[in-house]
């Protein structure tokens, strides 16, 4: 088994935990008010996407996601939430450090002995979801399942959804595609981005991801019978239809959308061993980006 798929399988123990500790965390995660901007790099950012989705639409405040490196500092915002797996890229850290003394920050990471932890003003550490792959899984979605839960948008469903997406095969002939679209609405354009990146690094896979209703406006034109179109949450009235009609493979999906993630995941370790791919070995890619001075 490689890292990837055991790291992935623990999702929901993960999940479990950092419901729980949402409770614990007290001032380190956004206060109801708060104007908010979400940070981070690759994976990161797409959760973060999806974080500040879920907030705004929870009426907690404004809410704000970029790229570490696209951050605007001309905005104005209450606090900077980083998140960062290794609490080493050097684009979070070169952010925080210029934040410090002028805006509140917090950096959720899943290493305690690292630079993150001394140039945020508040650290949430989810060690137990740390990883050794370079490509993330559950440090990814353990966090959001955080944020879900100050929230209180969490529920022992979803980790009953998780542990589904675990159990039950991968949809018949989904593998032997060789195109792969995933499509979101709301918070989950963030997991669609997401899912997307995850077949990119494990299998070398031909993605791309849209906002659901942005998908007809041109995306659809290379669509073919190759091609499998997968809709995380509901999808809008009539796509379904328009999808099947190019002869693309169109997977709705049914569980919590964050579980539907896991069932990506799950599909980009198949693609990569039908393709002689070790997904541990992604690439040129490492598991944190430094960069030089």
């Amino acid at each position: 088994m490689t890292h990837v798929e055991d790291e992935l399988s623990s999702q929901p123990e993960c999940w479990t935990r950092a419901a729980a500790e949402a409770t614990e965390q007290g001032r380190a995660l956004p206060e109801p008010g708060e104007r908010v901007a979400i940070v981070g790099c690759g994976t990161s950012y797409f959760m973060a996407q999806a974080a500040a989705a879920l907030r705004e639409g929870a009426e907690e405040g404004e809410t704000d996601a970029f790229a570490a490196s696209e951050f605007p500092y001309g905005r104005s915002y209450d606090r900077v939430l980083a998140l960062t797996r290794s609490g080493t890229t050097t684009e979070v850290l070169d952010l925080l450090g210029r934040l410090k003394g002028r805006t509140r920050t917090t950096a959720v990471t899943a290493d305690p002995d690292t630079p993150v932890m001394g140039v945020a003003d508040d650290v949430v550490v989810l060690d137990f979801a740390d990883e050794r792959s370079v490509v993330q899984t559950r440090f990814a979605t353990t966090a959001l399942t955080l944020l879900r839960a100050h929230l209180g948008l969490h529920t022992d469903t979803v980790v009953d959804d998780a542990r589904t997406a675990l159990a039950e095969p991968l949809p018949e002939g989904l593998v032997d595609r060789t195109q792969f679209t995933f499509l979101g609405r709301g918070w989950t354009v963030g997991l669609a981005n997401e899912a997307g990146l995850k077949m990119r690094e494990a299998s070398l896979s031909w993605t791309e991801a849209y906002p659901a209703m942005e998908y007809r406006h041109g995306p659809i034109s290379v669509t073919t019978r190759s091609t499998a179109t997968w809709m995380l949450g509901r999808a809008p009235e009539g796509l379904a239809d328009q999808v099947r009609a190019t002869g693309a493979l169109w997977i709705q999906g049914e569980l919590d959308p964050l579980a539907e993630l896991v069932r990506v995941q799950r599909l980009a370790v198949a693609v990569a061993a039908v393709r002689g791919l070790d997904p541990d070995q992604p690439r040129h890619l490492t598991r944190s980006v430094i960069l030089n001075p």
